[in-house]
């Protein structure tokens, strides 16, 4: 167990730190992201977040007095499920899928981070999904090869950040 710890961390780690540029254009997210970089005014890409189905406001920052624009994004938390008890060459396949699912997620701009817990608490990990509605993202979440098998839960809640803030 571990090592799918290790992988996934390793994984997480990987994929947070590839180029966005490779991603494809046509999705909704990168447009923002390219919109960004293209440095939109913060009504701009309120306008532009708000045509494309995504929940936004903004407000004055009291100390910087820069506005900020806070989004909302869907974090799902995949749980352990009720069948785990899969022998080791169907948990290793199952863990290739998951793995390889989550990738998919981050390239086509739908998923901004992934990550697992290091407790090996029935919480498992989370994504964090980049979409404009909770059943676009919770639709993403349950089809994870690892949910369809039972082996994880989701729970997937609506949460707000600051558009463009990076982890620190």
């Amino acid at each position: 167990m571990r090592n799918l710890v290790l992988i996934f961390t390793l994984f997480s780690v990987i994929v947070s730190c590839k180029d966005e540029t490779k991603n494809t254009k046509d999705d909704a997210s990168e447009d923002i992201k390219d919109e960004m970089n293209d440095s939109l005014s913060v009504s701009e890409l309120k306008s532009n977040l708000v045509e494309k189905g995504f929940q936004v406001f903004d407000y004055v920052d009291e100390k910087t007095q820069d506005t900020v624009l806070m989004q909302q994004y869907f974090i799902a938390f995949l749980k352990s499920g009720p069948i785990r008890n899969q022998n080791e060459e169907e948990a290793s396949r199952l863990q290739n899928e998951h793995l390889a699912h989550l990738t998919k997620m981050y390239e086509l701009g739908y998923a901004d981070i992934s990550g697992p817990f290091a407790d090996n608490g029935d919480i498992r990990g989370i994504t964090i999904y980049n979409v404009p509605t909770f059943e676009m993202a919770d639709s993403l979440a349950k089809s994870d090869p690892m949910v369809r098998a039972g082996r994880l839960i989701i729970e997937t809640h609506p949460w707000w950040a600051a558009k463009g803030y990076a982890l620190r």
